[in-house]
């Protein structure tokens, strides 16, 4: 069997197909398998995409399948699960998508699976968690998406404001992928100087204070896209792209993803937003930045509202059955 790349993705709503449709403009792997409770509009959707190859930069092969075709998947993407609602938070998802994913990826594992799950539902960073306990691969291959996207929405933000082209903004956010993140600002740059710097330079242009209002507009962007067309998934479909293309290209890239961390940041046994280098083996290694007194602060706040948040799954049946067959 001619060795490719292949991608099978779970999940063929907004954000789903959105990611087909990058995935596909950008050339990035050779196969991709389209899976989908909704067989109709998942067939409709391979279509589609199959009739714009024409104009790709790169052949593919676009499909509906199930899940047996993971088994020779080397990354799953899961996008499947319940949509979060105007009003709702990220966390309030929790109880719907933790049984869907526990079908999921039950399911995907049966196949023969033995690649890379990235997972994009939210609540991302627990979701990732219950998908490692349910399938039971190592660590470094389970990837949420984390803050991958909240950290290219203040990129953004940062480049409107000092008037910077994205690419040379250099700035994280981490912690849960939700409303206890927080911006690394002690090691956030613009065109190589500190955006400290870069105001104390110009102070007829920028305020310090104008910060908090950055980093406002980052935290609430999902709320504020919601609340105007119902769900966000343009900028999170280019972000698993970003980490789908860093993983088959084995770039050593580094992103921030949800990644396991197991005594980096004083914190043991938990997913969340940090930054990681990436490449063809899944997470190569955890990134631990040195923070200042007040981002460590809001790490250990963000830390506390995940593990507070995750107290009940791990009472959960459907937990405790995956940690005794995994032991």
């Amino acid at each position: 069997m001619e060795r490719v790349n292949r991608v099978a993705l779970i999940g063929t709503g907004a954000v789903g197909s959105s990611y087909a449709f990058a995935l596909l403009n950008q050339g990035v792997a050779d196969e991709l398998v389209m899976i989908d409770l909704n067989k109709e509009k998942s067939e409709g959707d391979a279509m589609d995409l199959n009739h714009g190859l024409a104009f790709a930069p790169a052949n593919k092969k676009i499909w509906f399948g199930d899940y047996k075709d993971c088994a020779y998947a080397d990354i799953v993407v899961i996008t499947a699960g319940a949509n979060q609602k105007p009003g709702e938070t990220r966390l309030d998802l929790l109880e719907k998508n933790t049984a869907i994913f526990h079908s999921i990826v039950n399911n995907v594992m049966e196949s023969g699976f033995d690649g890379i799950f990235i997972v994009a539902t939210n609540p991302v960073d627990i979701l990732t968690y219950m998908t490692r306990t349910f399938s039971g691969l190592p660590a470094n291959r389970v990837i949420g998406s984390g803050t991958i996207l909240d950290t290219a929405r203040l990129r953004f933000q940062l480049s409107e404001y000092f008037n910077i082209d994205t690419r040379n903004v250099h700035a994280y956010i981490i912690g849960e992928h939700g409303d206890s993140e927080l911006p690394v600002w002690s090691h956030a740059n613009v065109a190589g100087r500190s955006v400290f710097d870069r105001i104390q330079d110009h102070p007829d242009l920028y305020d310090i204070q104008d910060l908090d209002t950055i980093f406002a507009q980052v935290r609430d962007a999902a709320y504020h896209i919601i609340e105007r067309k119902g769900a966000t998934h343009y900028g999170i479909a280019m972000g698993l792209v970003r980490l789908t293309k860093a993983i088959l290209h084995n770039e050593n890239a580094v992103l921030t993803i949800s990644g396991y961390v197991d005594g980096q940041y004083g914190v043991d046994d938990l997913y969340i937003g940090v930054p990681a280098i990436v490449n063809r083996q899944g997470v190569m290694e955890i990134i631990e930045l040195n923070l200042d007194s007040e981002e460590k602060l809001k790490f250990e706040k963000s830390v506390s509202v995940l593990k507070e948040t995750m107290k009940p799954l791990k009472e959960s049946s459907m937990y405790k059955d995956s940690e005794i067959s995994r032991k």
